[in-house]
């Protein structure tokens, strides 16, 4: 069975109703993003931290798959399908998609603070007192600014076998995710889903640009391709 390889950015999830990362002014809702986003902003302020993500987290229960995500779960009926993504929501799960990799970690888990591969599921508040196994105050599963990417090499390793590969809602400008489209063959077919494309046709063997947002892309090109195997 060929094998899609999917990325996907804040631009899926902000068709849901998730605000997306960080505006213009590098600020997240209001915050700096050094402040809540960091090793070092959890540690000057957990209490801030916490309740940062503990809003994010119950943002989560009232949204739900849009399109895009549901378009995805229909191409696992024809293609091997692999979701790797940079949102730590868990929307791709809920529309039924069988193998996502959170880049950068998951909103609905928790670890602890001091040993990172300490992971529990986590749906409620955390708060300060809130203990992993260890003793230690438990956090955000989130990568934060400066920390390792856990999962980086799994998703390169799987980006490697893509017959095609399709980048949905992302600016391609956070690394080192951004750097997964150099893992493809030269030629693999790459899709490039944005309203606001900022790459050009000729920066990449086999690109087609899709100026759209992910709800209005993604389903055309899900039609397309399972057309295109049928």
């Amino acid at each position: 069975m060929k094998k899609i390889v999917v990325l996907t950015g804040a631009g899926v999830s902000a068709e849901s109703g998730i605000n997306t990362f960080r505006d213009a002014n590098g600020l997240w809702e209001g915050h700096d993003v050094m402040e809540v986003a960091t090793p070092q902003g959890f540690q000057r302020n957990p209490d801030l931290v916490l309740n940062f993500y503990n809003e994010r987290r119950r943002q989560l229960f009232k949204v739900s798959p849009n399109m895009a995500h549901r378009a995805l779960v229909l191409l696992e009926e024809h293609y091997d399908v692999n979701i790797i993504t940079q949102n730590v929501d868990d929307l791709h799960e809920r529309a039924g998609s069988s193998k996502v990799i959170h880049l950068h970690g998951e909103l609905l888990k928790a670890r602890c603070s001091h040993n990172p591969s300490k992971i529990v599921d986590w749906k409620t508040d955390i708060k300060i007192g809130d203990l992993s196994e260890d003793g230690n105050q438990l956090r955000p599963h989130i990568v934060w600014f400066g920390e390792e990417v856990p999962l980086l090499e799994k998703a390169a390793n799987i980006t490697q076998t893509a017959h095609i590969l399709i980048i949905i809602g992302t600016s391609m400008q956070v690394y080192p995710a951004a750097s997964l489209i150099h893992y493809v063959s030269r030629d693999t077919p790459i899709y490039f889903i944005d309203p606001k494309p900022n790459i050009n046709q000729t920066d990449f063997n086999g690109l087609t640009i899709i100026q759209a947002s992910a709800v209005n892309g993604v389903p055309p090109l899900v039609a397309e391709l399972i057309e295109g195997k049928s």
